[in-house]
């Protein structure tokens, strides 16, 4: 095994040990997509229709806020200790480190969106009226779009004085194609609309370049003051 699988495994699986034993950013996340949830669904009574049509926004948007609170606690538990900084003068490798909490992120991202589909789908009354297994590519991606991006501006944004703030700044301009990206195709699935698969495509391309870019400049990232 290389070095930089065993310190993307490593890191991983310390992430997951931690994660299960606080269920901080979980927690977190599920309390405030539920509240999402519940807030909409008593605010208005749409039609099927008009919950096919929303849905899209309503699932994305509260995902991407709910994200945010796990991304927020990514780098803040390397900061304990100095463990981040001890990372910094080591000869290891930046990009395993990056890879593994993009990874971790992901995993937790992922359980958030199994645990409140149902929720969504009961809620709303949605039945997907286009082929209904395209909403597996679009939610990876999406989840993808988000966590790389926020991973890596959640390192950027670590050793400023408000860092909660900071990271929403940064995160959620440059995601703007990605949400809209995300919204589209599931709105054009949910609906029956043949254009999905260009929403699709379109995701799928933002993901290589941004996480292409991401790898290149991590090391800059974490090597500055």
């Amino acid at each position: 095994m290389s070095t930089s699988l065993k310190i993307t495994s490593a890191t991983l699986a310390k992430d997951i040990r931690l994660e299960w034993r606080s269920k901080d950013a979980i927690n977190s996340m599920l309390f405030f997509a539920l509240l999402v949830v519940v807030i909409f669904s008593f605010s208005f009574d749409p039609t099927a229709e008009e919950s096919r049509r929303i849905a899209g926004g309503l699932v994305w948007v509260a995902f991407l806020f709910a994200a945010v609170v796990a991304l927020n606690q990514t780098w803040a538990r390397e900061l304990r200790n100095h463990v981040l900084d001890a990372y910094r003068v080591s000869p290891a490798p930046a990009n395993p480190l990056f890879l593994a909490k993009a990874l971790g992120n992901f995993l937790f991202v992922a359980v958030l969106e199994a645990l409140m589909t149902p929720l969504f789908i009961m809620f709303y009354r949605l039945r997907a009226l286009g082929p209904a297994w395209q909403l597996i590519p679009v939610a990876a991606l999406g989840t993808r779009a988000l966590v790389v991006n926020g991973t890596f501006f959640a390192a950027m944004s670590l050793r400023t004085r408000n860092r909660e703030i900071m990271l929403p700044l940064l995160l959620f301009p440059i995601s703007i194609p990605a949400l809209l990206a995300m919204v589209n195709a599931t709105q054009n699935i949910l609906t029956g609309d043949e254009s999905a698969r260009f929403w699709i495509v379109l995701l799928g391309t933002y993901d290589v370049v941004f996480t292409i870019a991401c790898l290149l400049l991590f090391e800059t990232v974490l090597d500055a003051e």
